[in-house]
């Protein structure tokens, strides 16, 4: 009888530990397992906020933003064509440094959606995700695809 009640124990014990290993199995599966990538489009959504964000933000308080930046030197000198090609070349420089492959940078309000900086063709973008900020007067839209 004694034979009879180790092998039971015995079984109970392998079903015992091969429970475990399945739950254990299963818990890591479900930790393990890839989360999914509902859209490639979010990230240029996020890109175009994140760099108008960057340009309309301050440093401290001492500091003037990118945007204000660009913006007084436009007023200053009156929107003349120079402090045009004044602010083009401070964009452009600007943009390029955050590394984005396509954008095209405007102000739509005072200078009627005069283009300051772009980088790719904008007539063969399919998707286009836009940012606007506005400083003053001016308002400013940057577009990436």
């Amino acid at each position: 009888m004694l034979d009879n009640k180790g092998s039971f124990y015995i079984i109970d014990a392998i079903l015992a530990i091969f429970l475990l290993i399945m739950v254990f199995l299963v818990v890591n599966a479900a930790i393990s397992m890839p989360t999914a990538d509902y859209s490639y489009q979010s990230k240029d959504i996020r890109t175009a906020q994140d760099v108008m964000e960057l340009l309309s933000g301050k440093i401290d308080f001492h500091d003037q933003s990118f945007l204000g930046k660009i913006s007084n030197i436009l007023e200053e000198d009156e929107n003349s064509k120079e402090s045009i090609r004044e602010v083009s070349k401070i964009s452009k420089s600007k943009l390029n440094s955050y590394n984005i492959k396509n954008y095209q940078f405007r102000e739509n309000n005072v200078l009627k959606g005069k283009v300051l900086a772009s980088n790719g063709d904008y007539s063969k973008a399919d998707n286009v995700n836009v940012a606007a900020r506005t400083y003053g007067e001016y308002s400013y839209t940057l577009s990436v695809w």
